[in-house]
């Protein structure tokens, strides 16, 4: 009997064949039936969706994580809980300015994004092959982006944006000396390190928050490319990154990161020379030496490059608990900007997809939208009455963020408990009539609603004026005594 896979319409219905369209005789104009026809073009029409508006052009693979060093002191995350413990993950790497078909050997800094699928959630650093940006403000970026596409007027690449912008951004000079140094030009993606690039944080079990700079060192060795080499690797296979990415792992060899962190305490930051959180700067690893986490092995290429490369999706609003984010103002601008691209370029649901989706149970009060996967029914709303619903975890809660006078926190807005003086006035105002057709709406609107919410609710209007609670009471049938 025969292995091959039957081929079948997208509703699983079988394709008899599926060399001729459907005509009118044999030289007859084809029919608008051949569903078969018509869902091949209209799918062909929709393939591409929006291309990254930076890091178009990249190759990514999956792998695992596995904890060398115990740095359970610096984090309670639960990737980090024991040596030895491995989490599945995937790398994504990139050119930055270029589009989709651009070259792999361009000098551009290299897209170095990571997800760990943790079994509490997916966790990004989504940071680049430098450990500093040319910029230090979000409100930058756009501009930033737009010198490093095509000129509006004659749609070609245009070095005087670039160096005009630069020349009145000083921060940038970092960032442009290494990008124009012998590093600018990595040989392929193996042979190069990558960096979170922002100041992330890890807080502990004793709930201490310590800044951290992640740094993914390469077991490969650094290579660079000579500009002179690069442009003829260029004019004959532009995508040389992405071949060696896949044969190397195809064929066994098997890349390695050795994953790193520099460690400040709060304190330290607070008396730090210089801005600790400014990502045009690097920490002195002299001062803040490197500390080992883990090993970083990719070892499994995409099945296909649409579905898991092309629509995986990164962002670093990607936290999981015991690890978080910082005042990078950088960072807090691309905690919005990529989960929205993300939304934009994909759908709304895009963290349902196979490759984004997160490997422990998740659940969450999303229902609607495109390509909705998930069949998780009502309720859609929180807070709730009922008992299976997903519930908050107080226990992660980050520790507060001290800005000097003061501190960044989930401040409970319900701390003020006068919910009642001003419905009592407005209450007090009305006529006779106007109370009691105000009682009979709301006893009409709560007909149908379950003993344990009318009771909670009456409480309150209990206390805005007994008149007012007792008058509803009445009329729904509940006893006065289990509202007072």
């Amino acid at each position: 009997m025969s292995d091959n896979k039957n081929l079948t319409t997208a509703n699983g219905a079988p394709v008899a064949d599926n060399q001729n369209s459907r005509t009118a005789g044999p030289r007859g104009p084809v029919l608008l039936d051949d569903f078969h026809l018509v869902e091949k073009l209209a799918h062909f029409n929709r393939e591409n969706i929006p291309e990254r508006r930076v890091h178009a052009k990249g190759s990514a693979a999956y792998g695992t994580f596995t904890v060398t060093k115990d740095i359970t002191h610096y984090s309670y995350a639960s990737i980090f809980a024991e040596i030895g413990k491995q989490t599945p993950m995937m790398i994504r790497f990139s050119t930055v300015g270029g589009e989709r078909g651009s070259s792999d050997t361009a000098r551009d800094p290299r897209g170095f994004a990571v997800k760990f699928y943790t079994d509490q959630g997916n966790w990004d650093i989504v940071g680049n092959n430098t450990p500093v940006f040319f910029i230090r403000d979000a409100l930058k970026f756009p501009d930033f982006i737009h010198t490093q596409k095509r000129d509006p007027r004659t749609n070609l690449k245009d070095p005087q944006m670039m160096w005009d912008f630069w020349s009145h951004s000083p921060e940038s000079l970092h960032q442009v000396t290494i990008l124009f140094s012998d590093r600018g030009i990595p040989q392929g993606y193996r042979h190069m390190h990558g960096y979170g690039s922002h100041t992330y944080s890890v807080i502990n079990a004793d709930n201490e928050r310590f800044w951290v700079k992640w740094h993914f060192r390469t077991e490969q060795g650094i290579k660079n490319i000579d500009p002179k080499k690069a442009a003829e690797i260029d004019g004959t296979n532009p995508d040389s990154a992405q071949e060696d990415l896949y044969k190397a792992i195809e064929s066994g060899d098997y890349p390695r990161w050795r994953l790193y962190m520099q460690v400040m305490t709060e304190a330290q930051a607070n008396s730090h020379h210089e801005n600790p959180f400014d990502v045009t700067k690097v920490w002195s690893q002299k001062t803040f030496p490197l500390i080992e986490v883990g090993l970083v092995e990719l070892n499994r290429n995409p099945d296909n490059y649409f579905s898991e490369v092309e629509q995986a999706a990164f962002a670093p609003s990607n936290v999981v608990p015991g690890t978080g984010l910082s005042p990078d103002k950088m960072l807090q601008g691309r905690v919005f900007a990529y989960a929205d691209a993300q939304r934009y370029r994909i759908g709304t649901n895009y963290q349902q997809l196979p490759v984004n989706a997160p490997k422990c149970p998740y659940h969450n009060y999303q229902r609607d939208g495109a390509m909705r996967l998930t069949s998780e029914g009502a309720p859609n709303y929180e807070p709730n009455s009922i008992d299976s619903a997903p519930k908050q975890q107080p226990q992660y809660a980050e520790p507060a963020l001290n800005l000097g006078d003061v501190s960044a926190d989930r401040y409970n807005h319900r701390l003020d408990d006068d919910y009642y003086s001003q419905p009592k006035a407005l209450f007090n105002l009305m006529k006779p009539e106007q109370k009691q057709l105000l009682i009979d709406n709301i006893t009409g609107s709560m007909q149908h609603v379950t003993q344990d919410v009318k009771v909670r609710q009456l409480k309150h209007f209990y206390k805005i004026d007994p008149a007012y609670g007792e008058g509803i009471a009445k009329g729904l049938g509940i006893d006065i005594q289990l509202i007072k």
